[in-house]
């Protein structure tokens, strides 16, 4: 074989491997690639988990291993794409900035805030929530608005989608803001607060782990929200467009329902008929 020829060889073959998504040279830096093109260079998929997140993130004490409903998305999203998963610990209030500071490809598990909006991307729903509450025992409030008086004191995680939930329906409620959910939800079990907002399928875990934090309320009108995934804001489009694609793979072929219910089957021990009809997976 000729040298022209096996230079045309090779780079034929490097257009066959290229063909699903463009390599980069080893040269250039991956901190300043795009996230698709990272993902072909390094054949890594690189997502955090917070522990104690169940039924979303459910990290094993014992042996170090992960679970959960966003683990098995993650685990098959690595497979699709053909490359190995690596996990990083965070928390969900540093979520955002890990991927800000590209440390992540992909948070699974955030609501589209309005303020996380303006620094990171979001991928199309994973599934659908509804907003409850964890009240406190002998507080059974029927409906949001009842809630709006002096009298009552909401805990809430410090900027998250809860935070920004009641401080747009509350005016003259007690807020009281913590650096964590666990917290907000120890305010509520020692008295300090009458309710925690959380999506129905976290709240209904806490309670039915623990009874003694008090019981799940969803008050009318039903709110709903969504689960997405967080991606880090870039020009290019490619891995949102991927990312987006295969969600919608997944929801057709009813996976994610799958997914969602047996992890909070396995892991908190909770049947479809205990989750409100209006969430849907």
């Amino acid at each position: 074989m000729t040298k022209t020829n096996r230079r045309n060889v090779l780079l034929g073959s490097a257009a066959l491997l290229g063909s699903a998504i463009t390599v980069p040279t080893w040269a250039q830096n991956q901190a300043d690639m795009a996230t698709w093109e990272r993902i072909a260079s390094s054949k890594t998929l690189r997502i955090a988990a917070v522990a104690g997140g169940a039924p979303n993130y459910h990290k094993d004490l014992a042996t170090g291993q992960w679970s959960g409903i966003m683990i098995d998305l993650a685990n098959d999203l690595a497979a699709k794409l053909g490359v190995k998963l690596e996990i990083r610990e965070t928390t969900w209030g540093n979520s955002v900035l890990d991927l800000q500071s590209n440390k992540i490809d992909i948070f699974f598990g955030l609501n589209p805030t309005p303020q996380r909006m303006k620094v990171i991307s979001f991928s199309e729903p994973l599934y659908n929530n509804a907003y409850s509450l964890i009240a406190k025992k002998g507080f059974n409030p029927k409906t949001w608005e009842e809630m709006d008086t002096p009298e009552v004191t909401i805990a809430v995680d410090v900027g998250s989608s809860y935070d920004n939930l009641v401080t747009a329906m509350y005016k003259k409620a007690k807020i009281l803001r913590f650096e964590k959910s666990a917290d907000a939800t120890l305010a509520v079990q020692t008295g300090r607060a009458d309710v925690q907002p959380l999506v129905v399928t976290l709240s209904a875990g806490i309670v039915k782990k623990n009874p003694g934090i008090g019981h799940v309320v969803v008050p009318e009108p039903i709110k709903g929200t969504s689960t997405n995934a967080g991606l880090r804001m870039e020009t290019d489009q490619r891995w949102k467009t991927y990312v987006d694609g295969w969600i919608a793979e997944l929801r057709k072929s009813g996976a994610i329902n799958t997914i969602v219910l047996g992890n909070l089957d396995k892991l908190m021990s909770i049947k479809r008929e205990e989750i409100p009809a209006i969430v849907s997976f």
